[in-house]
């Protein structure tokens, strides 16, 4: 894997989505505050920056904090296909730090954090 891989059914999600939605900015891949669970990564819209790897794909631009990067090793972009539960998954060669601390699961509502 390169440092930054998008799969084709991501791509074709993000494009039909963008399309519907006449947007036209750069998707972000950027670290977002967890729960239990502890940070994970994420997709926002954004413009670049000069801190930013761009990384383009099929007319798709990603933006990934040179930082990051550099401290996820690389990352995967795919489409995770589960009924009404189906979403994007955002995974990074090296695991991100600071995994949660929490009692309970959060998926069943107990989580105290």
């Amino acid at each position: 894997m390169s440092d930054f891989d998008v799969t084709a059914g991501a791509v074709t999600k993000l494009k039909e989505y963008m399309e519907q939605n006449s947007i036209t900015s750069a998707l972000r891949i950027a670290l977002m505050q967890g729960g239990c669970s502890g940070p994970s990564l994420g997709l926002a819209l954004d413009e670049p920056n000069d801190n930013d790897r761009t990384f383009e794909n099929n007319g798709l631009k990603f933006l990934v904090e040179k930082g990051l990067l550099e401290s996820c090793g690389s990352i995967r972009v795919e489409f995770i296909d589960a009924g009404p539960r189906s979403g994007f998954g955002i995974t990074s060669k090296i695991p991100l730090p600071g995994g949660g601390g929490c009692g309970g699961s959060c998926g069943s509502g107990s989580c105290d954090c």
